[in-house]
């Protein structure tokens, strides 16, 4: 719905005096109307403009485009341009230096009717005028999105992490910030903690350090009703409250084949074990315990292993607690005893004795931290297998927050992370 209308270069109107010659020598002068261009009335502006709103009958703008008005042809420019609605609420605009453009830098109201008056003058300075109207209808469809925070409501372990899954993308760094700005996370006892963006879609947040024991963690989210980019607005988002239970740290070291569980900082209990050998290696790093199953049915093929190979398995593993979704676990395995305690034999996941699964089954719950040392194996990944988050360092994971890079927003960010005790 674009009407431009392409004419040459502005008329000029001309408004001056006569010499009257009289024959016989006699001589006179007189003067029809002012010498001054602006004193003249206004011409019809019309053939010199051009405007990106609507004309034809029934048509009617889109709200949520700037308007703008365009002097057409080298000889003349745009003086001044009002636009207003039929309540009285005027439109803010830019026109540029040169006069050839001017365009709204504020919103435009829905179903509103508009009137347009734009001053134009020529080369010759001769006022030009022209009133233009139309009508906005509503706003195109907006995109919503919603927040959908993580894990569900209850009591975890000090390292598990809070999610936060967009239901739509965003990209743009300005547009993350006006979300992460809105996402609160407010613990008792207070600590200092960040959002990361793991993708478009999803954030995790975590403290600096593990969450003390027995914290309140409330994490909500004022987004909704915010405008975050074209077209995309903030909607709902069900506010979440988890706590943490005691703080316990399974301490796994391959090369002495020992697991060390400390709880609240003081050891407990010290487990031989079996780790990764050479070619499965058990990854080192932090690892946050995802789930607990009693019983899970182990097969070689999951984790690339051929069938039929010499090292190809499938059996019940009893007590699993798992640490990472490609298949690492803690469990118990009474065919490695001779082992545990003295040699790495295992595809990768730490093995112990039938009775110690069983207790580390039944001390560790979900956000409990799992730590291997010593492993030839590679690091815990941060994100995708599992929650590795805590193998990222605060410096790093500190630039994960679209809220840092500025002191303004470093202050911001501040008091929006600084949690409030109940």
């Amino acid at each position: 719905m674009n009407n431009t209308v392409h004419f040459p270069a502005l008329g000029r109107t001309v408004v001056g005096c006569t010499l009257l010659v009289v024959a016989l020598g006699a001589t006179g002068v007189a003067c029809s109307g002012d010498d001054n261009p602006l004193s003249a009335t206004p011409y019809d502006a019309a053939d010199q403009i051009s405007f990106n709103g609507p004309t034809d009958e029934g048509k009617k703008a889109d709200p949520d485009k700037p308007l703008e008005v365009v002097a057409e042809g080298a000889d003349g420019r745009i003086t001044d341009v009002t636009a207003m609605d039929a309540t009285g609420r005027y439109v803010a605009g830019e026109l540029s230096a040169d006069g050839a453009r001017w365009h709204s830098t504020s919103p435009l109201a829905a179903n509103a009717r508009y009137t347009v008056r734009v001053s134009t003058e020529n080369g010759s300075g001769a006022p030009g005028r022209k009133v233009l109207t139309f009508e906005t209808g509503k706003h195109g469809a907006k995109k919503t999105l919603n927040v959908t925070f993580g894990p569900q409501a209850g009591t975890y372990g000090v390292g598990q992490p809070v999610t936060a899954e967009l239901s739509q993308p965003v990209k743009d760094k300005a547009q993350r910030a006006v979300v992460e700005r809105a996402l609160k996370v407010q613990s008792t006892p207070a600590v200092e903690g960040a959002w990361y963006w793991v993708d478009d879609k999803k954030l995790h947040y975590r403290p600096r350090e593990y969450w003390p024991a027995h914290a309140t963690v409330q994490v909500s989210s004022n987004l909704e009703g915010i405008k975050i980019g074209d077209r995309l607005w903030g909607g709902t988002a069900k506010p979440l409250k988890i706590s943490t239970g005691d703080s316990i740290v399974a301490l796994t070291d391959a090369a002495a084949h020992t697991m060390t569980v400390l709880r609240n900082g003081k050891e407990i209990k010290r487990i031989p074990v079996t780790a990764g050998k050479p070619g499965f290696e058990s990854r080192n790093g932090v690892k946050v315990v995802l789930a607990k199953e009693p019983v899970v049915r182990m097969r070689s093929s999951t984790v690339g292993i051929a069938e039929g190979s010499s090292e190809s398995y499938d059996m019940p593993v009893h007590f699993a607690t798992r640490v990472t979704w490609s298949g690492e676990y803690v469990h118990a395995a009474p065919w490695s005893v001779g082992s545990q305690g003295s040699a790495n034999v295992s595809h990768g996941c730490i093995g112990m004795s039938t009775a110690n699964a069983q207790w580390f089954f039944d001390t560790v719950r979900e956000g409990d931290i799992v730590q291997v040392v010593n492993s030839a194996g590679k690091i815990m990944e941060p994100f995708g297998n599992g929650f590795g988050d805590w193998n990222v360092d605060w410096t790093k994971w500190r630039s994960g927050s679209a809220l840092t890079g500025t002191p303004q927003a470093a202050q911001q960010d501040t008091a929006r992370l600084r949690p409030t005790a109940a």
